[in-house]
């Protein structure tokens, strides 16, 4: 889910930063090109000042035929203005000719010319009594120039024009200087967002982490689990608590169920084995091998055997186990040398392959899933085939692999295989239960191990029995 949930709040602030970023680039670089800008037109308002007290010009709109100083005062400022900033400046009458300009060698486009196009419009502009408009706005990427132009005013006419044309590098550098502080400050608010929602996700997900980790516990049998109701928002934590009192109602519902399993096959062994016993010496007053007796006999001893399993498998469910470590090669090569004589007896080869493996495990618990896999495994193979237990280790877990030749169960019977009372179609004749590998099942979920079922090639069954390797839990 976090990997779900963190992208969407992180695009979510990546378009909040966006949003207010971009509008934030742009203010800044019309602000710095205004700054610009009225710089340029107080330059032009003092030129124009300048210019206002020059001699008029001779007729024909000539220059001035005669050494005027202010004109020589505004050349010079012209000039220096030039030198120190790198703008081209001029006065220039209404005819274009140059009241003053620098450098000298710079003068107004004709009509028509593309160069410099902007130079003319803005002069042609400031003829009609008013500064020029403020230039396009020039990005960093671009090479543009700023114009302006201011009107030279006397007697109420205009008579003259103030251009400046101003290279942008400087102001185009600062605003990309101003828009890098910016894209910085964005990157460092983009990573304390991405830590915040790192910490908010983990916050809001941590009850659902803790949820999901108890649900499974309870799910492979560990009914003690519960979550603990902290951390979170609110409705995690209400929900925390309703999965608690469901599971502790689950666990008294199940609770009853085995205490009614193991009262009840206690309770019905005794009359059943007065009954046995009755029908014993019945047998007695009776002709030697009645069938129907014998009949009797036989499904009295098979409830017998259901009863205890069924009390076996109550006693499983509810026995908590103290896993210890114990050496699982040890423990399966006793459990072999034990069931050799069942085998032999029936003609079925048992062998292993048991080297010293360690597990955490309950010995008992244990000793009892192997007693019934290796069970199993024996009284479904047939006479001259084989049985093979190995054991080995890998990684957190140790495992017994309990392998048989016999006919083995199809992919729908492997599905059902370990339910309780369940037995395949084709070996009703054989007896059992239904319930030897729901006890190890048990047995095995009470210490955190388990049991799996597959194929074995080219015919019979693998049963495989997993604890883990390390543990929390002490044994005595």
């Amino acid at each position: 889910m976090r990997t779900r949930l963190l992208p969407l709040l992180i695009v979510l602030m990546a378009a909040v930063l966006l949003a207010l970023g971009v509008p934030l680039a742009v203010s800044v670089a019309r602000a710095e090109q205004q700054r610009v800008v009225v710089d340029r037109i107080d330059d032009t308002a003092r030129f124009a000042a300048l210019a206002q007290f020059v001699t008029e010009s001779a007729p024909g709109g000539s220059r001035p035929t005669r050494t005027d100083e202010r004109l020589a005062t505004l050349q010079a400022e012209l000039t220096s203005y030039h030198e120190v900033y790198d703008i081209r400046a001029g006065v220039f009458y209404r005819n274009q000719i140059p009241m003053a300009n620098a450098p000298t060698t710079w003068f107004l486009p004709q009509i028509g010319e593309v160069r410099d196009a902007e130079v003319r419009d803005a002069f042609e502009e400031a003829l009609l009594s008013r500064r020029s408009h403020d230039p396009q706005q020039v990005w960093p990427w671009e090479d543009g120039r700023l114009v302006v132009a201011s009107p030279v005013i006397r007697d109420g006419d205009v008579v003259a024009v103030v251009v400046t044309d101003s290279p942008t590098d400087a102001m185009r550098s600062r605003t990309l200087h101003g828009w890098l502080v910016i894209g910085a400050g964005e990157i460092a608010a983009m990573l304390l967002a991405v830590g915040a929602a790192l910490r908010l996700t983990g916050w809001v997900l941590k009850p659902v982490r803790v949820l999901d980790a108890t649900t499974h516990d309870i799910a492979t049998g560990r009914l003690k689990s519960r979550v603990a109701p902290s951390g979170g928002p609110p409705e995690l934590r209400r929900l925390a608590r309703s999965f608690n009192e469901m599971a502790d109602h689950v666990e008294d519902v199940l609770e009853q169920q085995r205490a009614f399993v193991a009262d009840a096959s206690h309770q019905l062994r005794n009359p059943l084995s007065a009954l046995l016993l009755r029908i014993e010496l019945l047998a007695l007053e009776l002709p030697e091998g009645n069938e129907e007796i014998a009949s009797v006999q036989t499904e009295g001893k098979r409830l017998a055997r259901v009863l205890d399993d069924l009390l076996d498998l109550a006693l499983a469910e509810h026995t908590e186990t103290e896993p210890v470590i114990t050496d699982i090669g040890a423990l399966a090569a006793e459990r072999l040398v034990a069931w050799a004589p069942t085998a032999e007896a029936k003609g079925v080869r048992l062998d292993g392959d048991c080297p010293p493996t360690t597990g955490w495990a309950d010995p008992v618990a244990l000793s009892s899933a192997l007693d019934a896999v290796i069970d199993n495994a024996v009284k479904f193979t047939p006479p001259g085939e084989s049985v093979h237990v190995t054991v080995s280790a890998s990684g957190s877990t140790a495992g017994v692999v309990v392998t048989d030749n016999g006919p083995g169960l199809t992919d729908e019977e492997l599905a059902r295989v370990g339910d309780r009372f369940w037995r395949s179609g084709r070996h009703q004749n054989i007896k059992g239960s239904g319930l030897g590998l729901s006890i190890c099942r048990a047995l095995l979920a009470a210490g955190d191990g388990s049991i799996s079922f597959g194929h074995h090639e080219p015919h019979g069954l693998t049963v495989t029995v997993t604890v883990p390797r390390t543990g929390t839990r002490k044994g005595p």
